[in-house]
This record gives C-alpha cells, structure tokens and sequence, in this order.
C-alpha cells in the first residue's frame, strides 16, 4: 500500500492542524511542538499528528541503524496523553522518500484535509528536503493552509532533541535524560529463564527479554522501578555482559527489592531513576556478593528520597 492510499484510509470528519515527525521518546521537545498543534486546533479543528513508524535516516541512507527510546505503542499512546486526536503511523520507504514536496502536501490536503501545519525547528519533507518552512508556505497559499513553526526547547543550554538524549542514555546520564523527556525512561519486555546466577548469590533477578532495535542505558547499575501486573516496585537493575563471569551477552536483569513470586513469561516495565555506578569486574564471587548488597542498599536509599512508597 503506498502513501497516498493509506492517507485515503483515514477520512477525518473534519479540517485539521497537522503536525509530522518521528517523534521518537516524545520528549518535551516534542511535547512543545504538540502543545501549539493543540493551541492553533483550538475547538473548530482536530489536532493531528503523522509520525513516521521507522526512522527517515535509515531509508536515505541504508545501513545506518538508530535505536529506537519508544515502541510505536507507546510513542502513540504518549502523543495521544498530551491531546492529539487524530495519530497517522506512516511507514518511510524509498518510495515516500521520493515524493516530491507539492505532491506530499496536496495528499495532506485531498486525505487528511489539514488547514494548517505547524513544523518543529529543521523541519523539511518531500524529495531531497526540499519542503522547508519558506517551500511549504509558498505551498501552503497555493493548496489553502497555512503554515506555523515553533522555536526549539532549550534545556541546559540545548536544544532537546532525540539524538541528544540517544547519547545520554548511552552514557547512562539518566537525571539529564529524565530532564529531558519529563518523565522516567523506562523499557518494557517479557520475563525470560536467565542462568539463575543471580539467585545463587542471593539475589535472584527477572531477566528481561528486551527487542534489538530499542536503546538501552549504558552498561551499570540502575536504581529503578520495576512493575510487575500493575504493581511497581523498588529494584536494583543491572546492564551488562556480566565480565566477572566471563560472559559476552549484554543482558539486562533486575532484582526487584523484598520480593519473591514466579513472574516467567510476564510483561514488566522498568523505569530508571539514576546510575549507581558503572559495570566492573570482580576478582572472587565474595567480592561481588559485598558490592550487589552494597548497590541493592543504594538503590533502597535513592528510591526512598525519590518518593516511593514500597517502604517499611
């Protein structure tokens, strides 16, 4: 199905403000952007977003991989928290990538009968980003909408944008992540059977089935939040190839504080709070065993001052 036929699909039943992107982690960037779509819409037009499910740059430029800090669930279910009513998932292919800027904006119009388009900082569409701000106005008078753009959110001195917080995840900069994204990060997957080598130290630990094509924090030791069937509970979550043993597989394992149920083959989510400290690697198991009581402790401590409330 090509763009213009899934367009056709989606018939809203009235005129839109329309804004577009990746949208990748819906950062408070995003959430900037979004609040002007929902401002300009006011109560006579739908607030619309069209988010890419894939990311532009690997199709421009094959073999390049980008990670991604959102699943296209939650991405949509973040966009449709901050008021969006109409979400459009387009996939971007070569052929999208092909389309020129008139024709990508006259499919706006005849599909999703959008009024005005309100584009973020950097933006441009159709073929070659040919479709800047100055391109899409001169279109926009042509096709009847008009065109509005925001300034980017300045956090720290920068701009917020996805590629900066892809880095400070990867540094494990969790507290400037969390500054940028207004929220936790968090990653969500299925309870797998790991080598219980946590348990045999006395710290038994839910390994966590997560997808390659998600970004995970740098390699340490995370103080986190980890939600088991609707309820969450303070843990100490380890990311890593865990070197004192030799192995080479980056696993991620959490070990969820004064708890002790089966939870094989649930769906846990796990919210980062901060980084305790970096990966390392032990000379004996009893040295390891003193530093995993030493980051469950502080973990404990961080989560308490953080404001939960799993405590005695």
């Amino acid at each position: 199905m090509d763009f213009v036929q899934r367009l056709s699909e989606i018939k809203p039943d009235q005129e839109t403000v329309l804004t577009i992107g990746v949208f990748d982690g819906v950062h408070l960037g995003h959430c900037h952007l979004l609040d002007e779509v929902i401002n300009r819409a006011g109560k006579d037009y739908i607030p619309a977003v069209m988010t890419f499910t894939n990311h532009p740059a690997t199709v421009i430029n094959p073999g390049l991989q980008i990670q991604k800090l959102s699943t296209t669930e939650e991405k949509s279910r973040l966009i449709s928290k901050q008021g969006i009513e109409l979400i459009v998932p387009i996939p971007f292919d070569q052929e999208l990538a092909a389309v020129s800027a008139s024709n990508f904006s006259e499919a706006l119009v005849n599909h999703l009968k959008i009024a005005g388009l309100v584009i973020g900082p950097d933006f441009a569409l159709g073929k070659g980003r040919e479709g800047n701000y100055n391109v899409l106005t001169q279109l926009g008078m042509k096709l009847g909408f008009w065109v509005g753009s925001v300034s980017p959110l300045i956090i720290d001195g920068l701009p917020v944008k996805s590629r900066r917080i892809r880095q400070d995840l990867a540094e494990g900069s969790i507290t400037t992540v969390t500054k940028q994204l207004g929220r936790l990060f968090s990653i969500s997957g299925s309870v797998i059977t790991g080598n219980k080598q946590g348990r045999e130290l006395g710290f038994p630990t839910a390994n966590l089935s997560v997808s390659e094509n998600m970004l995970l924090p740098g390699d340490g030791i995370y103080a986190t939040w980890t939600t088991v069937n609707q309820h969450t509970y303070p843990s100490a979550t380890s990311i890593g190839i865990r070197p004192t043993f030799g192995l080479t597989e980056r696993v991620v394992e959490a070990h969820i504080l004064d708890f002790d149920q089966n939870i094989y083959g649930e769906h846990i989510t796990v919210q980062f709070v901060e980084k305790i400290r970096d990966q390392e690697t032990f000379d004996n198991l009893p040295a390891l065993i003193t530093q995993i009581a030493e980051d469950v402790s502080k973990a404990r401590i961080t989560l308490k001052d953080h404001g939960g409330s799993n405590f005695a």
